[in-house]
């Protein structure tokens, strides 16, 4: 059953605290990402703080979000594809975590979506799967 789109708390909470790794602005190696999820294997908890080991059903490659821009509370970047998605595993979810240059223990996450997903769910055919976000921006705080 869908969770809704929601900002993981613990991300909040470190926006609240003004946490230095928690900005999503960044470069290609070193800020906002997207993984694609099967929620057959991931289920949306509130608990869940950064990407290892909470972030499990992760399918392909996460995919840099380039360009990213905040704007008053406005999160926003660009569309991102993943290429050559070739597992079987259906595609329910996306997650956005903040990646920084530390261990993958620290990378948090920031945003579950699983509605409102144009193309999701989907299954992996071995073609390129598009993201494209919502024209008014990814996320608002």
């Amino acid at each position: 059953m869908p969770v809704g789109n929601s900002v993981y708390p613990i991300y909040k909470q470190a926006l609240m605290k003004a946490c230095a790794t928690v900005s999503l602005n960044g470069t290609t190696t070193n800020g906002p990402f997207v993984a694609l999820i099967d929620t057959g294997t991931y289920t949306y908890s509130t608990a869940n703080t950064f990407y290892n080991p909470s972030l499990t059903g992760i399918i392909g490659t996460p995919q840099n979000i380039t360009s990213p821009t905040v704007v008053g509370k406005l999160f926003d970047g660009c569309n991102v594809t993943f290429t050559a998605v070739t597992t079987a595993t259906s595609i329910e979810a996306l997650v956005i975590y903040r990646k920084n240059t530390g261990a993958d223990t620290t990378w948090r996450l920031v945003l579950y979506e699983d509605t409102s997903v144009t193309g999701l769910p989907v299954t992996p055919n071995g073609g390129d799967i598009g993201i494209t976000f919502n024209a008014s921006g990814i996320l608002a705080l």
